[in-house]
């Protein structure tokens, strides 16, 4: 079984010949892992890693046209971007990064999904997180706009990617404090869900897979996410209040859950007895589910080597051992 088929097979809640394991190891440890392993790639490979998370392609805005519209413009809000042309055609996009870390994955037969922004998470990136929450209640109509002109600039995206091989579209879009969702349920059913779904929809009718990454505590619109088809949500973050029964009853018939191990609350941060005791805890509840083990998010620069080898070396253990 190649790590492709075992993946989707995960997904799909098939059985597999083992679980899938993956991990964001590279954004703050890329300088640590190459010392010691040569590099990431060798890493990845060490440890057989199923799946591969890619970034690149086109991107909606250029920073610097951001910047100069907020110099020209001071407050830079929704209705004055409304009126200006700020977002970048995909077929203007850089894709050739994107081409060669698909074909060294898929070289490895692996899972590849390819981030994409969403519409809260993405336009932080211009407003600012402070900025678009007041902007939700007072420019609400305009955001409207903007989050529908994103969605079908990412339908185009898609559009691109899937037609290069890859194997799941997967967008990231934050909603989640701690406890609760920023902002209303009402208000991401109004702006966020309708675009949601013209890209899952979209998608899925293209016969790719479809996966969502937000952090903190998104319980209050997980039956939403179901209702609208997502095949995978990252992390389900367990220490934000997702606990695993409700997946269980509620959704383990549903959708994936690509995480379980968290980077908040276990690795780089427990003594060694400790972090493996939440290892077999997670592999315990999650095994032969619809599970892809992956970190809950980026490994952080604190957790050391010593620590992050422990981790998977005990995953890729407990990946191949037999259930009873």
């Amino acid at each position: 079984m190649t790590s492709t088929e075992r993946v989707k097979r995960a997904i799909r809640g098939e059985k597999t010949d083992r679980t899938p394991i993956y991990g964001w190891v590279f954004a703050n440890l890329s300088e640590q892992i190459t010392e010691l392993y040569g590099s990431v790639e060798a890493f990845e490979d060490k440890y057989a890693f199923d799946a591969a998370h890619l970034f690149g392609g086109a991107f909606p805005y250029r920073q610097e046209q951001i910047e100069a519209l907020k110099e020209k413009h001071g407050e830079l809000t929704p209705d004055i971007l409304l009126e200006e042309d700020f977002m970048v055609p995909v077929s203007e996009g850089d894709w050739e990064s994107l081409r060669v870390s698909l074909a060294h994955h898929k070289a490895r037969d692996r899972f590849c999904y390819v981030q994409t922004p969403g519409f809260f998470e993405h336009f932080n990136g211009i407003f600012g997180i402070e900025n678009q929450l007041m902007y939700l209640l007072i420019y609400k109509e305009e955001l409207a706009e903007l989050y529908r002109r994103q969605a079908e600039w990412t339908v185009e995206f898609a559009d691109v990617c899937i037609d290069m091989g890859v194997d799941c579209i997967h967008i990231s879009d934050d909603w989640g404090a701690q406890n609760d969702l920023m902002f209303s349920p009402e208000l991401w059913k109004e702006l966020i869900r309708p675009n949601l779904k013209r890209i899952v929809d979209h998608v899925h009718d293209r016969g790719c897979l479809v996966s969502l990454h937000s952090d903190g505590c998104i319980s209050k619109v997980t039956d939403d996410l179901a209702a609208l088809g997502f095949d995978m949500l990252h992390p389900w973050q367990e220490s934000a209040g997702m606990s695993y029964d409700l997946y269980l009853e509620k959704y383990a018939d549903k959708f994936a859950i690509l995480g379980g191990i968290c980077v908040q609350t276990a690795l780089g941060l427990l003594p060694r007895d400790q972090l493996e005791a939440e290892i077999r805890r997670v592999f315990s509840t999650l095994k032969g589910r619809r599970w892809v083990c992956c970190t809950t998010h980026f490994v952080q620069d604190h957790c050391s080597m010593e620590d992050l080898a422990f981790a998977f070396d005990l995953i890729y253990k407990l990946a191949r051992e037999v259930s009873p």
